[in-house]
């Protein structure tokens, strides 16, 4: 080689050219997208401008010339929407199966915490998730677990320690921060468990995701001087506001159960959008087919009133930035070219979607999404002796505690009341709303069992069970008749988990997670109408709850106020204890 030759460059670099030169107008662009108008996150204009690609970024935003032209006139071009926190595993959807559906849509890029996986599983779950996806044009990146179990009252598969989550965290690129504190009492204790787990992330460069519903003072400053800096359980304007007052970010949930934009959108609209974002966090993949992900959380606040850039802004470019995804969340030189071209800001429904450069959804249907498998060990796991009806049986001479659920939130109330009794026992009494609840442990093949009672659901025969229950997904099973909480709770076993309604002592509708006892090997087509029907075999035996199983996916949950059951029984969680059935 010739002495003064320079140095072959680095395909970092040779890409990097290439931009540049694209960007100056020395070379035609891969593809452009021209005659639209570019919504600017960072000014709420809209620009009468090209969008020129050069690979998977874009290099301009102006005129441009390329090799491919797309012509978006009438369009506006927005950059790819951000779930900035959702649990996969509440789709029932394998990665291949939820780009399908979330791609038309306009999701290019979701934040998970896959907490549920890992309860199962650990951090061996989480990779096998990882490793699905990626082959999927749509960006994954997980928060770590970080409190698997939720608490010392739930009973999961799996542990997930500080030192867990320390070397993810250092292996793998796709691992950015440490997810949801949900143990937010010994965060503000200062519990030395907790705060090696904080340790880990900090030491790693990833930052802290929040789960403090209710918080506030004296225990909401501590919490915040630990170094967690989201939360995504506000349900009240109020509480959002003094959260954000003191600099958390504010993730404003819209799920299928959860429903907080409608109380929380009056900050944004006094405040403005900034430390805000918006999440799904748990949507039924029924909800994600027919009515969007991201882009219908953005159509809702709009529809509420809040300006249209806004509203893209906490869907794109605050997500980006709170999760450190720089690359993420605008139409701009340098940004990953995540494109959405839409016809106006009012339905936000897509007519094109780009990824990374790449057409990969054309008028509500995707392109070119591989099918994710999940490996074999990650079925059967769902481990219950094979119960009868006598294992939801209860004395109780007195009046009892009970949950009550409330439509559109995950929070519930602590009620006292008197049950019907019959030779004896407690029973449910559904034409006072008053069902039976109870959570069986399925990891280990114990079979230990925690029965109480829930208002709420309208149940008036029959039973609704699922393996889908926060965060240990054991089984949650409601009845108001002892002998089809057996048939469900056997049944379940039999597929290796998912979600079952049954009436009359058989099953009626039911929807096989057969993959961790959370995860579907069907279609998202199939998967959605399964759940369709679950919902309307649910409805037949009087339930008038909307999405009933996500609502009891959230009753095993024991860092949630204020009442809630697991498999070891009731507990306070306002307290943070357990607490016996008779008031």
């Amino acid at each position: 080689m010739h002495g003064d030759a320079a140095p072959p460059a680095s395909p970092f670099q040779a890409e990097l050219a290439r931009r540049l030169s694209v960007a100056r107008g020395d070379e035609p662009a891969d593809l452009v997208l021209a005659g639209g108008h570019v919504l600017s996150v960072f000014t709420g204009e809209l620009l009468e401008a090209d969008v020129a690609i050069a690979g998977e970024r874009v290099a301009g935003v102006g005129h441009y010339e390329g090799r491919e032209a797309v012509d978006a006139s009438g369009l506006i071009l927005l950059p790819g929407f951000i779930d900035g926190h959702m649990h996969l595993e509440s789709t029932k959807l394998m990665a291949g199966e939820f780009a399908r559906a979330a791609l038309p849509w306009g999701t290019t890029t979701v934040v998970l915490d896959p907490h549920e996986i890992a309860n199962v599983f650990g951090v061996r779950g989480v990779r096998a998730l990882l490793e699905g996806a990626e082959r999927v044009p749509l960006d994954f990146y997980v928060m770590v677990s970080s409190c698997v179990p939720a608490s010392p009252f739930e009973s999961s598969g799996a542990t997930v320690t500080a030192a867990d989550i320390a070397a993810f965290l250092e292996e793998h690129p796709r691992a950015i921060g440490l997810a949801e504190m949900m143990s937010y009492p010994d965060v503000v204790a200062g519990a030395p468990d907790a705060l090696a787990k904080l340790e880990a992330a900090r030491r790693a460069g990833g930052h802290v995701d929040g789960h403090a519903p209710g918080l506030s003072g004296a225990a909401l400053n501590a919490y915040l001087a630990a170094g967690v800096e989201s939360d995504h359980e506000c349900t009240t304007a109020e509480e959002a506001l003094e959260k954000r007052r003191l600099g958390m970010w504010i993730m404003i949930r819209e799920g299928s159960a959860a429903r907080n934009l409608e109380a929380l959108l009056p900050v944004v609209l006094e405040h403005g959008p900034a430390n805000t974002l918006l999440c799904t966090d748990d949507r039924e993949p029924d909800h994600l087919l027919r009515d969007g992900h991201i882009n219908d959380v953005v159509r809702k606040a709009v529809a509420l009133g809040c300006p249209p850039a806004d509203a893209v802004v906490m869907a794109t470019l605050n997500a980006a930035r709170f999760h450190r995804l720089r690359a993420h969340g605008a139409v701009a030189p340098g940004y990953l070219a995540d494109v959405v071209a839409v016809e106006d800001l009012v339905r936000f429904a897509p007519v094109r979607v780009w990824k990374r450069g790449r057409l990969v959804a054309e008028d509500g249907r995707a392109i070119g999404i591989p099918r994710v498998e999940a490996p074999g060990w990650m079925r059967g796991s769902v481990r219950v002796p094979r119960l009868a009806a006598e294992a939801f049986a209860v004395t109780a001479d007195g009046p009892v505690r009970v949950i009550g659920v409330e439509s559109g939130q995950i929070v519930t109330r602590a009620l006292v009341d008197e049950p019907a009794h019959r030779d004896g026992r407690a029973i449910a009494d559904p034409a006072r709303d008053l069902a039976k609840i109870a959570v069986v442990e399925r990891h280990s093949g114990s079979g230990r069992t925690g029965v109480g009672f829930v208002r709420g659901f309208g149940l008036r025969r029959g039973a609704l069970a699922s393996t889908h229950a926060h965060d240990a997904h054991n089984v949650v099973v409601i009845g108001v008749d002892e002998a089809d909480m057996a048939v469900a709770v056997n049944r379940l076993a039999e597929i290796g988990g998912g979600q079952v309604v049954v009436a009359d002592g058989a099953p009626v509708a039911e929807v096989p997670c057969p993959i961790g006892g959370l995860l579907s090997d069907q279609t998202v087509e199939e998967v959605a109408e399964r759940v369709d029907f679950l919902a309307e075999a649910a409805a037949l035996l009087g339930v008038t709850l909307p999405s009933p199983f996500m609502a009891m996916s959230f009753l095993a949950l024991s860092v949630i106020p204020e009442l809630k059951i697991t498999d070891r029984g009731l507990i306070d969680t306002v307290r943070f204890a357990p607490v016996p059935l008779e008031a």
